[in-house]
């Protein structure tokens, strides 16, 4: 499952890889997708499992961006 901020990390890995702005765009990013994985995670329900893993996925690339990596 890729959610929008999964799929919208992945688009912009190339371009904001060692840019100056990426830590202020995707820190912020980070945030609101691992509170979303977070959320979904409290929920049973196959959909919301399949959510909370996209969103911690796009967490971690996020993370990842922001640092640098």
């Amino acid at each position: 499952m890729d959610g929008p901020w999964f799929t919208t990390a992945k688009v912009t890995w190339p371009r904001a890889r060692g840019s100056a702005y990426a830590p202020a765009i995707c820190a912020p990013c980070a945030d609101v997708c691992q509170a979303c994985g977070d959320e979904c995670a409290k929920h049973a329900t196959e959909h919301c499992q399949a959510c909370a893993r996209a969103c911690r996925t796009c967490a971690d690339e996020c993370r990842s961006m922001a640092a640098g990596h």
